[in-house]
């Protein structure tokens, strides 16, 4: 019942991903154990060249992205940890060097307990086509 993503009218859903490495297995772990921030950050931002794949795959063409205008990023984090922003900075770091000005957007960076598959980070987007 899963779907990369929906597409109403010039409006991308895109359903959550994380960081899928190119031969397919998944980066696991948690965050603040056994996870640094700088492992988190080169987590996300796999996490979102995996989203900047389901774009293309639904698209054609990176140039017809107009606004990527929401993020949601998930961090699979100890409680105490607090530095979910950072980690989801390398996701929109990497969105704003691809895609320029289209790729500034409003984001929300909260903790989880859990993520599926036991994954750092998930992220999902709307983007504007």
């Amino acid at each position: 019942t899963y779907v990369p993503f929906v597409r109403e009218d010039n409006i991308l859903y895109l359903s959550g991903q994380g960081p899928r490495q190119a031969d397919g297995r998944l980066r696991t772990g948690k965050v603040g154990a056994g996870i640094g921030i700088d492992q988190a950050y080169d987590d996300a931002r796999l996490t979102g060249l995996n989203l900047l794949a389901v774009i293309h795959s639904a698209i054609g063409d990176l140039s017809k992205v107009r606004r990527v205008i929401k993020l949601l990023g998930m961090v699979n984090a100890v409680p105490e940890y607090g530095d979910q922003p950072k980690v989801i900075n390398g996701c929109s770091d990497l969105l704003v060097a691809v895609l320029g000005e289209n790729g500034r957007h409003a984001r929300s960076a909260v903790g989880m307990g859990s993520l599926p598959g036991n994954m750092p980070v998930e992220i999902e987007a709307i983007i504007r086509v």
